[in-house]
């Protein structure tokens, strides 16, 4: 299976839970794997899998905000996680959802407001990606310019005319116009408005202010 097409975990010890979960889940045709420790899915899970997490909050072992402290911690994408409690505590409620928990859901819950979080949190999930890999790819292609094309570049996302950037760089007009057409091949874009996009809305935004 594609690591494209999405998995539903399900983190729960009550074996009885996971089952009823699991059916709702499959009853939309979405792929489920099952857990009940939290470091189950741990040693399991692959970061590169697009999905969201059912996240039991009272385990034995790790916790449910515990796992997702450590989800944190190391560093891994940030798979949507919906908590599902027994309790309604609200300042735990809180404190998951200010550490970037999706949703917050107290039993016994509609299954319809199951789905909706988890169609929600897929949809946040599959964006959070495409938006991971579209900045990795303009980073990618960032690396392939020179440093005179990145002083060029900074030259087009600050606003400033060839002829500006010809005499700060104390280079010929016909120069700037080269670099400038490098620049934009090597970004891969047809438009100033498209390159100064693509800088501004990805984190080579960070790169190109360092260098001024």
């Amino acid at each position: 299976m594609s690591t494209l097409d999405p998995i539903v975990y399900i983190i729960d010890d009550d074996q009885a839970m996971v089952e009823s979960l699991s059916w709702i889940v499959e009853s939309i045709g979405l792929k489920v794997q099952t857990f009940t420790r939290a470091q189950e899915f741990l040693d399991a899970y692959d970061p590169q899998q697009h999905g969201c997490l059912l996240l039991d909050v009272r385990m034995p072992g790790l916790s449910g905000p515990e796992l997702q402290t450590k989800l944190n911690e190391q560093g891994l994408p940030a798979l949507p996680i919906i908590f599902i409690s027994g309790h309604g505590d609200v300042p735990l409620a809180v404190r998951v959802m200010k550490a970037g928990a999706i949703d917050f859901l107290t039993k016994p819950f509609n299954d319809q407001v199951l789905l909706e979080s988890i169609n929600k949190a897929l949809r946040i999930d599959k964006s959070s990606r495409e938006k991971r890999q579209e900045s990795a790819q303009a980073k990618a292609k960032f690396a392939l310019l020179s440093p005179r094309e990145i002083q060029v570049l900074q030259g087009i996302v600050a606003g400033k005319p060839n002829k500006v950037v010809s005499a700060e760089l104390r280079i010929s007009l016909k120069t700037v116009e080269a670099h400038r057409a490098s620049v934009m091949k090597k970004m891969g874009v047809k438009s100033v408005p498209e390159l100064v996009k693509l800088v501004l809305t990805n984190t080579i935004q960070e790169k190109v202010v360092e260098e001024e």
